[in-house]
């Protein structure tokens, strides 16, 4: 299984960004998916997360201002974050969690929110 995650970079407060995670390697529609992200000198965190039947969740200190989505035809998962603050700044890493319970990381993508 592959992940490959994407759009990150520098944004302005109240700016927004799209993000994408690439995925190979596994049936996509069966797995149940998430975004994540982790600071300098903090631990890593949910963002949203979505099952394969399209239940999601949200971490409390970005709801509102993200939304997460699949598209199963073209094995993508995707964040629009909008309203960004500079608490925003972090690396996001998708999540993919598959029937059987395991679990594949992407890469990372950094995303960083300055004036």
């Amino acid at each position: 299984v592959q992940l490959q995650a994407s759009g990150g970079g520098l944004v302005q407060p109240g700016g927004s960004l799209r993000l994408s995670c690439a995925a190979s390697g596994s049936i996509f529609s069966e797995n149940n998916m998430g975004w994540y992200r982790q600071a300098p000198g903090r631990q890593r965190e949910l963002v949203a997360s979505i099952t394969r039947r399209g239940t999601t969740i949200y971490g409390d200190s970005v709801k509102d201002r993200v939304t997460i989505s699949r598209d199963s035809a073209k094995s993508t998962l995707y964040l629009q974050m909008n309203s960004l603050k500079p608490e925003d700044t972090a690396v996001y890493y998708c999540k993919m969690t598959s029937a059987r319970g395991y679990v594949f990381w992407g890469q990372g993508t950094l995303v960083t929110v300055s004036s």
